[in-house]
């Protein structure tokens, strides 16, 4: 599918008819495009569109670069990304003259807002440069609303690992698979993020560069250095986030470690407590002809005593030494 978008009182309007309005368009949204849209964007630009495959390259040399006058950058985006699977595809921008040319095949959720506002809001996108950096400056702001929201997943979290309460109670209901599935999906958003922001502190350097081979405006360098600035602070931030998400990974680990020795704990202790009373049992439980306490009077009693203040004995000085 093919979106083009002309220029109408200093607002982007969408227009379905390159073939007339091909003087005009200055941006062009090409969206899991087939071949025959693929040819039909190259010989209307005299440009050679890069295959999907060719998108996937994780070479720097395959991503940015210069073909016959046009200059193609490719990052990688997340889409889908109110849910906790996020998906990552590239998405390449090349820049045509005064046009702009977009290939990608999900839909990240830039390419949506950055039209309709460009279409209501007069946001200077004249040309394709000006439409890059403010489709570049969409993209940066969904992704610090993503970690934002990753964030205060992460407290959320954070305050369900390291809970104050300590009855028994909340023990039983802390759930440590949930929590370890949790912390699972926000790293992988954490890590998402930041792979899509050093794709685009990458592209950025390239743009800067490409700026200054075309004579860009001073406005639109100064845009793109404040791009530059933003993507570096938000991929600090998704290092840290990420450094927290394994804290608190490590966290979970250590408390489920905790939880297993106490409860082998108790059990170690109940074995202990009861082997007296029952090496008491074992030694009347002899078959031998002579045991004095067999004719006793008082002997069932005083076995049952026996075992009884055994047992008592090593719960009370488990209890003093402080290992209960």
């Amino acid at each position: 599918m093919i979106k083009t978008f002309v220029v109408d009182n200093d607002r982007l309007r969408l227009t379905e008819d390159l073939a007339a309005d091909g003087d005009r368009v200055v941006w062009a949204d090409l969206f899991n495009p087939t071949k025959e849209e693929e040819a039909r964007i190259e010989s209307w630009l005299g440009i050679a569109i890069p295959t999907r495959e060719e998108m996937e390259e994780i070479e720097i040399s395959s991503r940015l670069y210069i073909e016959d006058g046009g200059y193609f950058m490719t990052a990688v985006l997340p889409a889908q990304t109110e849910a906790d699977d996020p998906l990552m595809s590239p998405v390449t921008f090349a820049l045509a003259g005064k046009r702009l040319i977009t290939i990608r095949y999900h839909q990240p959720k830039a390419f949506k807002t950055f039209p309709q506002r460009a279409e209501k809001v007069a946001t200077g996108c004249t040309s394709g440069d000006t439409i890059l950096i403010g489709l570049l400056e969409a993209i940066v702001d969904r992704l610090a609303d993503i970690l934002e929201r990753a964030g205060r997943e992460v407290e959320t979290i954070s305050r369900d690992i390291f809970e104050a309460r300590s009855t028994k109670a909340s023990k039983r209901n802390r759930d440590f698979q949930e929590l370890l599935k949790g912390i699972g999906r926000k790293e992988d958003i954490a890590s998402s993020v930041r792979d899509s922001l050093i794709s685009l502190q990458r592209l950025a350097g390239f743009l800067a560069h490409v700026a200054d081979q075309t004579k860009m405006s001073k406005d639109v360098r100064a845009r793109i250095k404040t791009l530059s600035r933003d993507v570096l602070s938000l991929a600090d931030h998704a290092t840290f986030l990420s450094q927290k998400i394994s804290f608190l990974l490590d966290a979970t680990l250590g408390m489920i470690s905790i939880e297993q020795n106490a409860i082998i704990k108790i059990f170690s202790v109940a074995a202990v407590i009861f082997l007296p009373p029952t090496l008491v049992a074992s030694i009347y439980g002899m078959n031998f002809d002579i045991i004095p306490e067999l004719k006793w009077e008082f002997g069932y009693p005083f076995a049952i005593a026996l075992m009884v203040v055994s047992a008592i004995l090593p719960f009370w000085y488990f209890r003093r030494r402080g290992w209960l």
